[in-house]
Protein backbone atom coordinates (compact mmCIF):
# COMPACT_ATOMS: atom_id res chain seq x y z
CA UNK A 1 0.00 0.00 0.00
CA UNK A 2 2.44 2.87 0.78
CA UNK A 3 6.09 3.48 -0.27
CA UNK A 4 8.81 5.70 0.88
CA UNK A 5 8.01 8.85 -1.65
CA UNK A 6 4.88 8.91 0.23
CA UNK A 7 3.02 7.44 -2.86
CA UNK A 8 0.43 4.89 -1.88
CA UNK A 9 -1.86 1.84 -3.19
CA UNK A 10 -2.92 -1.19 -2.30
CA UNK A 11 -0.54 -3.26 -3.61
CA UNK A 12 2.54 -1.47 -2.10
CA UNK A 13 4.19 -0.66 -4.92
CA UNK A 14 7.52 1.57 -4.60
CA UNK A 15 7.83 2.70 -8.37
CA UNK A 16 5.30 5.98 -9.10
CA UNK A 17 3.67 6.43 -12.47
CA UNK A 18 6.83 9.59 -12.65
CA UNK A 19 9.76 7.16 -11.80
CA UNK A 20 10.13 3.91 -14.15
CA UNK A 21 6.68 2.48 -14.08
CA UNK A 22 6.33 1.21 -17.96
CA UNK A 23 2.15 1.14 -17.30
CA UNK A 24 -0.01 4.07 -17.87
CA UNK A 25 -3.74 3.89 -16.94
CA UNK A 26 -6.38 3.46 -19.30
CA UNK A 27 -8.61 6.23 -19.98
CA UNK A 28 -12.06 5.70 -21.12
CA UNK A 29 -14.24 7.34 -24.09
CA UNK A 30 -17.27 9.53 -23.44
CA UNK A 31 -19.38 7.13 -22.61
CA UNK A 32 -17.25 5.99 -19.70
CA UNK A 33 -16.09 2.59 -21.47
CA UNK A 34 -12.33 1.44 -21.54
CA UNK A 35 -11.72 -0.10 -24.98
CA UNK A 36 -8.64 -2.14 -23.68
CA UNK A 37 -6.87 -4.55 -26.91
CA UNK A 38 -7.33 -8.12 -27.33
CA UNK A 39 -3.86 -8.89 -26.12
CA UNK A 40 -4.71 -7.33 -22.96
CA UNK A 41 -8.61 -8.66 -22.25
CA UNK A 42 -6.36 -12.78 -23.43
CA UNK A 43 -3.94 -11.57 -20.52
CA UNK A 44 -7.22 -11.37 -18.46
CA UNK A 45 -8.58 -14.28 -19.28
CA UNK A 46 -5.02 -16.19 -18.77
CA UNK A 47 -4.84 -14.92 -14.82
CA UNK A 48 -8.71 -15.44 -14.38
CA UNK A 49 -8.25 -19.37 -15.51
CA UNK A 50 -5.47 -19.78 -13.35
CA UNK A 51 -6.81 -18.49 -10.61
CA UNK A 52 -9.89 -19.69 -10.56
CA UNK A 53 -8.43 -23.05 -10.55
CA UNK A 54 -6.47 -22.54 -7.27
CA UNK A 55 -8.70 -20.21 -5.04
CA UNK A 56 -11.55 -23.01 -4.47
CA UNK A 57 -10.88 -24.63 -0.87
CA UNK A 58 -8.32 -22.12 -0.21
CA UNK A 59 -10.21 -18.56 0.20
CA UNK A 60 -12.59 -17.86 2.85
CA UNK A 61 -16.10 -18.51 2.15
CA UNK A 62 -16.94 -14.13 2.49
CA UNK A 63 -14.36 -14.08 -0.09
CA UNK A 64 -16.15 -17.05 -2.74
CA UNK A 65 -19.77 -15.67 -2.06
CA UNK A 66 -17.81 -12.23 -3.14
CA UNK A 67 -16.64 -13.57 -6.16
CA UNK A 68 -19.73 -15.20 -7.12
CA UNK A 69 -21.60 -12.42 -6.77
CA UNK A 70 -19.35 -10.07 -8.95
CA UNK A 71 -19.93 -13.05 -11.90
CA UNK A 72 -16.76 -11.25 -13.18
CA UNK A 73 -15.93 -12.41 -17.22
CA UNK A 74 -13.40 -14.88 -17.75
CA UNK A 75 -12.77 -13.96 -21.32
CA UNK A 76 -12.48 -9.66 -20.69
CA UNK A 77 -11.32 -7.46 -18.95
CA UNK A 78 -14.61 -6.43 -16.85
CA UNK A 79 -15.76 -2.29 -17.17
CA UNK A 80 -15.77 -1.21 -13.89
CA UNK A 81 -19.36 0.09 -13.99
CA UNK A 82 -19.99 -3.12 -13.87
CA UNK A 83 -17.93 -4.04 -10.61
CA UNK A 84 -19.51 -0.71 -8.93
CA UNK A 85 -23.27 -2.19 -9.84
CA UNK A 86 -22.51 -5.22 -7.34
CA UNK A 87 -20.13 -3.48 -4.96
CA UNK A 88 -22.92 -0.67 -4.80
CA UNK A 89 -26.31 -3.17 -3.99
CA UNK A 90 -24.00 -4.94 -1.15
CA UNK A 91 -22.29 -2.49 0.60
CA UNK A 92 -22.86 0.91 -0.82
CA UNK A 93 -19.38 0.95 -2.07
CA UNK A 94 -18.32 1.97 -5.46
CA UNK A 95 -14.52 1.23 -7.54
CA UNK A 96 -12.70 4.88 -8.40
CA UNK A 97 -10.23 4.86 -11.84
CA UNK A 98 -6.40 6.07 -10.81
CA UNK A 99 -2.90 5.59 -11.96
CA UNK A 100 -0.94 2.73 -10.52
CA UNK A 101 0.10 5.09 -7.71
CA UNK A 102 -1.76 7.82 -5.31
CA UNK A 103 -0.86 10.09 -2.81
CA UNK A 104 -1.48 9.04 0.68
CA UNK A 105 -4.09 11.72 1.85
CA UNK A 106 -6.09 10.62 -1.55
CA UNK A 107 -5.73 6.80 -1.31
CA UNK A 108 -7.28 7.35 2.59
CA UNK A 109 -9.97 9.93 1.31
CA UNK A 110 -11.04 7.31 -1.58
CA UNK A 111 -11.55 4.64 1.36
CA UNK A 112 -13.17 6.71 3.52
CA UNK A 113 -15.81 7.94 1.38
CA UNK A 114 -16.27 4.17 0.02
CA UNK A 115 -14.48 4.15 -2.87
CA UNK A 116 -11.93 1.77 -3.99
CA UNK A 117 -8.80 2.77 -5.98
CA UNK A 118 -8.40 0.83 -9.15
CA UNK A 119 -5.76 1.17 -11.68
CA UNK A 120 -6.74 0.49 -15.48
CA UNK A 121 -4.12 -0.96 -16.75
CA UNK A 122 -3.13 -4.42 -17.15
CA UNK A 123 -0.30 -6.48 -16.36
CA UNK A 124 2.01 -7.18 -19.72
CA UNK A 125 2.86 -11.04 -21.13
CA UNK A 126 5.89 -11.08 -19.49
CA UNK A 127 4.97 -10.24 -16.17
CA UNK A 128 2.52 -12.07 -15.81
CA UNK A 129 3.63 -13.99 -12.10
CA UNK A 130 4.22 -10.66 -10.09
CA UNK A 131 4.55 -6.89 -10.86
CA UNK A 132 4.97 -4.03 -8.37
CA UNK A 133 2.28 -1.38 -9.50
CA UNK A 134 -0.87 -2.90 -8.63
CA UNK A 135 -2.85 -3.79 -11.86
CA UNK A 136 -6.68 -3.85 -12.21
CA UNK A 137 -6.68 -7.79 -11.75
CA UNK A 138 -5.19 -7.70 -8.65
CA UNK A 139 -7.61 -5.02 -7.68
CA UNK A 140 -10.69 -6.40 -8.80
CA UNK A 141 -9.69 -10.17 -8.49
CA UNK A 142 -7.71 -9.62 -5.73
CA UNK A 143 -9.99 -7.30 -3.48
CA UNK A 144 -13.34 -6.16 -4.84
CA UNK A 145 -15.22 -9.72 -3.89
CA UNK A 146 -13.98 -9.17 -0.11
CA UNK A 147 -16.22 -5.50 -0.43
CA UNK A 148 -19.25 -7.11 -1.19
CA UNK A 149 -18.93 -8.30 2.54
CA UNK A 150 -20.38 -5.72 5.35
CA UNK A 151 -17.87 -6.11 8.06
CA UNK A 152 -14.85 -6.11 5.70
CA UNK A 153 -16.38 -3.23 4.02
CA UNK A 154 -16.81 -1.07 7.06
CA UNK A 155 -13.33 -1.82 8.12
CA UNK A 156 -11.75 -0.94 5.19
CA UNK A 157 -13.74 2.35 5.44
CA UNK A 158 -13.06 3.09 8.73
CA UNK A 159 -9.47 2.56 7.67
CA UNK A 160 -9.54 5.62 5.35
CA UNK A 161 -11.22 8.02 7.98
CA UNK A 162 -8.42 7.34 10.76
CA UNK A 163 -5.93 7.38 7.74
CA UNK A 164 -7.19 10.90 6.72
CA UNK A 165 -6.47 12.22 9.92
CA UNK A 166 -3.40 10.45 11.10
CA UNK A 167 -0.04 12.22 11.25
CA UNK A 168 2.82 11.22 8.93
CA UNK A 169 4.48 8.99 11.20
CA UNK A 170 0.91 7.35 12.05
CA UNK A 171 0.28 6.55 8.89
CA UNK A 172 3.43 4.59 8.18
CA UNK A 173 2.56 2.61 11.08
CA UNK A 174 -1.34 2.18 9.65
CA UNK A 175 -0.01 0.54 6.30
CA UNK A 176 1.98 -2.32 8.08
CA UNK A 177 -2.05 -3.10 9.42
CA UNK A 178 -3.43 -2.34 6.18
CA UNK A 179 -0.90 -4.30 4.99
CA UNK A 180 -1.07 -7.53 7.26
CA UNK A 181 -4.82 -7.81 6.72
CA UNK A 182 -6.39 -6.43 3.47
CA UNK A 183 -3.45 -7.30 1.37
CA UNK A 184 -2.28 -10.33 3.19
CA UNK A 185 -4.45 -11.59 5.62
CA UNK A 186 -5.62 -15.07 6.22
CA UNK A 187 -8.10 -16.71 8.39
CA UNK A 188 -9.26 -19.65 10.68
CA UNK A 189 -12.57 -20.91 9.27
CA UNK A 190 -14.94 -23.75 10.88
CA UNK A 191 -15.46 -26.77 8.91
CA UNK A 192 -18.49 -29.65 8.65
CA UNK A 193 -16.44 -31.72 10.47
CA UNK A 194 -15.60 -29.07 13.01
CA UNK A 195 -12.38 -28.42 12.55
CA UNK A 196 -10.72 -25.51 11.60
CA UNK A 197 -8.74 -24.37 8.30
CA UNK A 198 -6.66 -21.72 6.98
CA UNK A 199 -7.70 -19.90 4.07
CA UNK A 200 -7.07 -16.76 2.31
CA UNK A 201 -8.93 -13.58 2.35
CA UNK A 202 -5.80 -10.72 1.61
CA UNK A 203 -6.28 -9.53 -2.04
CA UNK A 204 -2.16 -9.85 -2.37
CA UNK A 205 -2.39 -13.47 -1.67
CA UNK A 206 -5.45 -14.21 -3.73
CA UNK A 207 -4.43 -12.42 -6.90
CA UNK A 208 -1.20 -14.56 -7.14
CA UNK A 209 -0.35 -17.98 -7.97
CA UNK A 210 2.72 -18.64 -6.12
CA UNK A 211 1.13 -17.28 -3.07
CA UNK A 212 -1.95 -18.67 -2.80
CA UNK A 213 0.06 -21.90 -2.55
CA UNK A 214 2.82 -20.69 -0.06
CA UNK A 215 0.63 -18.68 2.45
CA UNK A 216 -1.08 -22.39 2.81
CA UNK A 217 2.34 -24.34 3.17
CA UNK A 218 1.54 -26.14 -0.23
CA UNK A 219 4.77 -25.42 -1.73
CA UNK A 220 6.93 -27.48 -1.10
CA UNK A 221 10.16 -27.98 1.19
CA UNK A 222 12.41 -25.73 -1.25
CA UNK A 223 10.39 -22.58 0.00
CA UNK A 224 9.93 -23.80 3.48
CA UNK A 225 7.00 -22.87 5.18
CA UNK A 226 5.43 -19.20 6.52
CA UNK A 227 4.94 -18.66 10.08
CA UNK A 228 0.93 -18.04 10.89
CA UNK A 229 0.38 -15.79 13.77
CA UNK A 230 -2.46 -15.00 15.75
CA UNK A 231 -3.71 -11.64 14.96
CA UNK A 232 -2.92 -9.19 17.51
CA UNK A 233 -3.48 -5.51 15.83
CA UNK A 234 -0.79 -3.93 18.21
CA UNK A 235 1.71 -6.76 16.57
CA UNK A 236 0.70 -6.28 12.94
CA UNK A 237 1.44 -2.41 14.02
CA UNK A 238 4.66 -3.54 14.53
CA UNK A 239 5.69 -5.69 12.34
CA UNK A 240 8.54 -4.58 8.67
CA UNK A 241 7.24 -6.03 5.68
CA UNK A 242 8.65 -6.35 2.01
CA UNK A 243 6.65 -6.00 -0.82
CA UNK A 244 8.78 -7.72 -3.34
CA UNK A 245 9.11 -11.49 -1.43
CA UNK A 246 6.46 -13.97 -0.30
CA UNK A 247 5.34 -13.07 3.15
CA UNK A 248 7.70 -14.82 5.75
CA UNK A 249 5.08 -14.41 7.91
CA UNK A 250 0.69 -13.87 8.11
CA UNK A 251 -1.24 -12.71 10.80
CA UNK A 252 -4.27 -14.79 11.32
CA UNK A 253 -7.67 -13.75 12.32
CA UNK A 254 -9.95 -16.44 14.33
CA UNK A 255 -12.96 -15.22 12.31
CA UNK A 256 -13.66 -12.19 9.77
CA UNK A 257 -15.37 -10.76 12.47
CA UNK A 258 -12.65 -9.77 14.32
CA UNK A 259 -12.04 -6.98 11.28
CA UNK A 260 -15.17 -5.92 12.73
CA UNK A 261 -14.55 -5.42 16.02
CA UNK A 262 -11.71 -4.00 15.37
CA UNK A 263 -13.33 -0.91 13.63
CA UNK A 264 -15.16 -0.33 16.68
CA UNK A 265 -12.26 0.17 18.52
CA UNK A 266 -9.56 2.84 19.19
CA UNK A 267 -7.13 2.16 16.64
CA UNK A 268 -5.08 5.32 16.73
CA UNK A 269 -4.41 4.38 20.05
CA UNK A 270 -2.91 0.84 19.35
CA UNK A 271 -1.14 2.67 17.07
CA UNK A 272 0.03 5.27 19.55
CA UNK A 273 0.87 1.92 21.37
CA UNK A 274 2.67 0.45 18.56
CA UNK A 275 4.99 3.81 18.20
CA UNK A 276 5.71 3.12 22.23
CA UNK A 277 6.90 -0.13 21.77
CA UNK A 278 8.53 0.51 18.59
CA UNK A 279 9.13 -1.78 15.32
CA UNK A 280 9.39 -5.51 15.55
CA UNK A 281 13.08 -7.15 14.58
CA UNK A 282 12.34 -8.11 10.41
CA UNK A 283 11.74 -11.55 9.86
CA UNK A 284 12.86 -11.52 6.54
CA UNK A 285 16.15 -12.49 5.35
CA UNK A 286 18.44 -9.06 2.95
CA UNK A 287 17.27 -8.20 -0.38
CA UNK A 288 20.00 -10.07 -2.34
CA UNK A 289 18.54 -13.52 -0.60
CA UNK A 290 15.31 -13.25 -0.26
CA UNK A 291 12.41 -15.53 -1.94
CA UNK A 292 10.99 -13.18 -4.47
CA UNK A 293 7.56 -13.34 -5.88
CA UNK A 294 8.54 -13.67 -9.25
Amino acid sequence: MTSSSGTSHTAGSQATQGNGTRYVAREPDTNGIIDYSMEEHATWQTLMTRQMALVDGRVCREYQQGLERLALPHDRIPQLGEVDRVLEATTGWQTARVPALIPFTRFFALLAARRFPVATFIRSPQELDYLQEPDIFHEIFGHCPMLTNPAFAEFTATYGRLGLAASKEERVYLARLYWMTVEFGMLRERQPDGSNALRLYGGGIISSPRETRYALGESGDTLGCPEHLDFDPVEALRTPYRIDILQPLYYVLASLDDLHQLAGRDIMALAREAMRLGLKAPCFTPKDTAITRT
